[in-house]
């Protein structure tokens, strides 16, 4: 993984998380939870400590993952009165993902969401990423080189 730039939130080193056949890195003063892990065995997120979060989901390869990243937006409509999306096409560490940036407001904040999905030999996966937007900001590049590190692993087995 590149450098993890530096910030006020963000001054860790970077540790490694490598379970379930799922491989990032990410800053070690940020927070694994695997309960969703635990319960289905494909999905793990980290935590920054302002709240922000990135998170992938592991499913079968068969799974259509711009689909399942229409999905992803139509649960986050569900939850949030008003919300803009745009739709996303990206290529990332020679990788092709598909999704949508999302705006909304939660809590009177202003918030950035990300959705990326993508097939890979071994599955479908969904990245999602949300933050307040001053925090986003913040950790847009550490979202980054977490993501950039899963997928150059990825590449790498």
């Amino acid at each position: 993984m590149g450098t993890i730039p530096p910030s006020n939130t963000n001054r860790a080193m970077p540790a490694t998380y490598a379970k379930l056949g799922i491989r990032f890195d990410y800053p070690d003063n940020w927070t694994i939870d695997e309960d969703e892990a635990r319960a289905t065995r494909n999905a793990v997120t980290v935590y920054a400590p302002g709240g922000a979060f990135w998170s992938v989901l592991v499913l079968p390869s068969e799974v259509d993952p711009a689909a399942e990243a229409a999905t992803a937006v139509e649960t986050m409509r569900a939850d949030y009165d008003e919300i803009d999306v745009e739709p996303i096409e990206e290529q990332v560490e020679g990788w092709d993902l598909a999704g949508f940036d999302l705006n909304f407001y939660c809590l009177d904040l202003t918030n950035t969401a990300q959705i990326r999905a993508f097939n890979s030999p071994f599955g479908t996966y969904m990245i999602l990423v949300q933050a307040e937007d001053r925090e986003f900001q913040q950790l847009e590049l550490v979202f980054r080189a977490i993501t950039v590190s899963m997928l150059r692993h990825l590449r790498s087995v």
